[in-house]
């Protein structure tokens, strides 16, 4: 199947689901995708804002800085085969156990950790693999003093993995922080502003991997060359009282952009105001479902209500746009996440709940309770059962209760 069509079949598929569960794609703020080509085409073609994965695009990042620098390409591949000979012999890993315990002292009870295989498909893996090598460094050489091993790490590798963690350790951090489920659109341009400038730090300690932050530097500057022109990363971390336009990397140039893609937005959500109001609406637009408003506001966060107070007067002074206009700008912008990691997740919910004990389950009972699985937490304290209901369930407990006795 060739590539077009793929996309061409994806683009067909989209706005059925879509119709199935009564979304209009012009309702459609952004669609998180994956980078392959088609998906991309497949966007072009509905013609529906798109963004790729923010975390899929920082690993990609990573590997090409790993593969970069020959000597830590090579420091790397003996590890994997270490990792691998524990994890292929169970007689290897038993031995090495025992080294573990020995060196932990007779009074710890805790289980020996161990070795992590690096994965080419696992976000971090590589850094994971790195430092439980180096966690464990003093059991792997005792062991290789007295047992064949595929591969062994000279004294000048073990020093190189030491630096690679560290280089390693702000991607590690930021992959988890952009993996929340409350993570937005709006916490991308200040990830790889200070990505850029932790990578740009020259270090006594960058001896041996001076090519590996070199091209983890040009390697971000390049896959995240136009996301500062993006509006929906642009408005999104200008609407954020976190960040503002604090986080620029282009200066006043982009945070002039930055403001003028917002006016731009602000422009065309009066302009629809207006329309609606043409078309009879009484000038103002249908009130949105109570849940929608709530699936929105979930994922907005604030940090101080005085601060944020603040940072709204300024803006609608800046802008002279009235609030309410703002704050719908607002709602649509920081709803976006960052990464597509939550649906990754899904399909881990999908296994949990369709299991060997109710492999009955029907598709259509299934898909509502993993519906409910990810959303319902977001109507948590907000959903209140009518008083009458509440007296017939309390009602019906008290009569199984008696019945019971």
């Amino acid at each position: 199947m060739s590539t077009m069509l793929s996309a061409e079949m994806t683009s067909q598929v989209i706005p059925g689901i879509y119709n199935n569960w009564e979304i209009h794609l012009k309702k459609v703020h952004v669609i998180l995708r994956d980078n392959a080509s088609n998906m991309k085409a497949a966007m072009e073609d509905m013609a529906v804002p798109s963004l790729g994965c923010f975390a899929h695009t920082l690993q990609l990042v990573v590997h090409e800085g790993l593969m970069s620098q020959r000597s830590v390409s090579d420091a790397l591949a003996n590890s994997r085969k270490i990792v691998a000979h524990f994890k292929h012999s169970q007689l290897a890993q038993s031995r090495l156990e025992d080294l573990q315990r020995e060196m932990q002292g007779a009074r710890t009870t805790t289980t020996p950790a161990r070795l992590v295989q690096d994965v080419q498909t696992r976000w971090n893996s590589s850094f994971y693999m790195i430092k439980s090598l180096l966690t464990e460094k003093r059991p792997l050489c005792a062991y290789a003093a007295d047992h064949n091993l595929p591969a062994t790490l000279s004294a000048n590798e073990w020093g190189l993995l030491e630096k690679t963690v560290t280089v390693l350790e702000p991607f590690k951090e930021l992959t988890r922080k952009i993996s929340s489920a409350t993570s937005t659109a709006a916490d991308v341009i200040p990830a790889v502003t200070v990505l850029k400038r932790l990578l740009a730090e020259e270090n006594s300690t960058d001896s041996g991997i001076k090519t590996m932050k070199s091209t983890l530097l040009q390697a971000v500057s390049r896959r995240f060359s136009s996301i500062e022109s993006e509006s929906l990363y642009a408005v999104a971390t200008l609407l954020d009282a976190r960040y503002k336009d604090r986080f620029f990397s282009g200066g006043e140039t982009a945070r002039r952009m930055a403001k003028d893609l917002l006016k731009q937005e602000l422009d065309k959500m009066e302009q629809a105001q207006l329309k609606a109001s043409a078309e009879g609406q009484g000038g103002t637009k249908e009130a949105e479902p109570a849940e929608n408003q709530v699936l929105l506001q979930a994922q907005v966060r604030v940090a101080s209500a005085v601060y944020i107070t603040e940072f709204w007067r300024n803006m609608m002074n800046l802008l002279k746009v009235p609030r309410q206009q703002l704050s719908k700008c607002k709602l649509k912008f920081l709803s976006a996440p960052s990464t597509s990691v939550e649906s990754e997740r899904l399909f881990s919910t999908a296994s949990n709940i369709v299991d060997e004990k109710r492999n009955r389950l029907t598709a259509e009972r299934a898909e509502m309770l993993i519906f409910l699985k990810k959303n319902l937490p977001m109507f948590k304290g907000r959903i209140t059962e009518p008083e009458e209901e509440k007296g017939r369930w309390r009602d019906a407990g008290r009569t199984e209760a008696g019945t019971a006795q």
